[in-house]
């Protein structure tokens, strides 16, 4: 059996309506995540549960760290829909570099790009874009995952510092940031008028991350945050006190955006990764695709892929034109995971026994794409975001 053969794919992202630049974004990314991504290093990186590091630079290095920031800050000042492509580009070639990126970028120098002040964007953008700092996103703790009214986590005042007390749970990436973003309770009896955010150092003292063993998305792991009576100075107190709550949710629309934009091109990669294998497999005397119930299931992935893309671009057409579609993102986001999930569980029939086996990719993308209902707010929570704003 010739693995290798396996993974010479022709990618599947449509261009149409896309600008020339952004087509220019799809094909620099692949190209160099061709040249220092291979393949077989992204399987023993997925074995071995390791930081892309070395992609992770070259992407800093090309400068696509800076994409969504602002040229003052080094970066590129681009808009949401070439936020979109160049993430599902990244998912496209692997999860595990979009989820690098995602952490990092958006979800850590989103909140500083979104509600920051002047000096926290000096001091900490630059770093972000060149790729020497990295950060990660803390708001879930054990009593509050979809209740994140409910966190528990205190940050209490003394003069001009504030101790943080209280621990996290499934923080991505965590184990490998220089600093994270912390909810925290400022007022613990006023609900979400009483949440305020926090930048904190993960090598203050008090700190402790703890890497969690999950079944997918190994290169990046979840991880358990301790805080132990930890000294974080005013300066690095991100917006108003007990105002966390309003820029939270910000910050939570454009990460539903860009997470379904992550699941679109993951979807694409298992289509055209089922497609190379199933035009090679031979039964009966002729490629399986040649079977209607084989080229229907390709014929369905396409089309969960297809509607997933179209709602992802409208959210970020509507959010460069200045809108704040609230309904609109979470919609994308469980269109998109949850399509995701069919569109790799159609792919697993398709390839049969090989895409059981740890030599192929399809059992990865499996193991990758079921966090993406449950994550960044469950589907569930979605579905009642999405009724609210019907009026119901």
């Amino acid at each position: 059996m010739n693995i290798s053969r396996e993974i010479d794919l022709i990618h599947g992202m449509p261009e149409w309506g896309l600008t020339p630049d952004q087509r220019m974004i799809r094909s620099s990314v692949l190209d160099l995540l061709e040249r220092i991504l291979p393949r077989p290093l992204i399987m023993q990186l997925d074995e071995a549960g390791e930081f892309p590091a070395e992609a992770y630079r070259a992407l800093a290095e090309a400068g696509w760290m800076g994409l969504p920031f602002e040229s003052a800050y080094g970066g590129m000042n681009l808009g949401y829909m070439d936020l979109v492509v160049l993430i599902e580009t990244l998912a496209y070639y692997w999860n595990g570099i979009s989820s690098a990126y995602l952490t990092t970028v958006v979800l850590g120098g989103g909140h500083i790009k979104l509600y920051g002040n002047e000096d926290q964007k000096q001091r900490f953008l630059p770093g972000i874009i060149s790729g020497e700092k990295r950060f990660a996103f803390s708001l879930t703790e054990p009593p509050a995952g979809s209740d994140a009214v409910a966190i528990r986590t205190r940050a209490v005042q003394e003069g001009n510092e504030w101790v943080i007390t209280g621990s996290k749970i499934y923080t991505t990436g965590a184990h490998v940031a220089d600093h994270l973003i912390v909810a925290t309770k400022t007022d613990p009896d006023a609900g979400h008028r009483g949440i305020t955010m926090f930048i904190v150092d993960t090598k203050a003292k008090g700190v402790t991350i703890r890497p969690l063993k999950g079944l997918g998305r190994r290169t990046l792991h979840t991880n358990e945050i301790f805080f132990d009576e930890v000294r974080v100075p005013d300066q690095d107190r991100l917006g108003e006190v007990n105002e966390g709550w309003g820029n939270l949710m910000k910050c939570l629309n454009l990460e539903r955006t860009v997470i379904a934009a992550s699941h679109v091109g993951n979807s694409q990669r298992v289509v055209d990764y089922a497609k190379n294998h199933a035009l090679q497999r031979v039964q009966f005397g002729k490629p399986i695709t040649k079977f209607q119930a084989v080229a229907h299931k390709f014929a369905d992935m396409q089309m969960l892929t297809e509607c997933a893309r179209l709602i992802t671009y409208k959210v970020a057409a509507m959010m460069d034109q200045g809108e704040a579609p609230v309904m609109e993102t979470s919609m994308a986001k469980v269109i998109a995971t949850e399509n995701n999930v069919r569109v790799v569980d159609r792919g697993m029939q398709i390839m049969g026994g090989a895409s059981y086996m740890m030599e192929f990719e399809m059992q990865m993308y499996y193991r990758d794409c079921r966090i993406g209902p449950i994550g960044a707010g469950a589907n569930e929570i979605q579905r009642t975001v999405i009724a609210k704003q019907m009026g119901l």
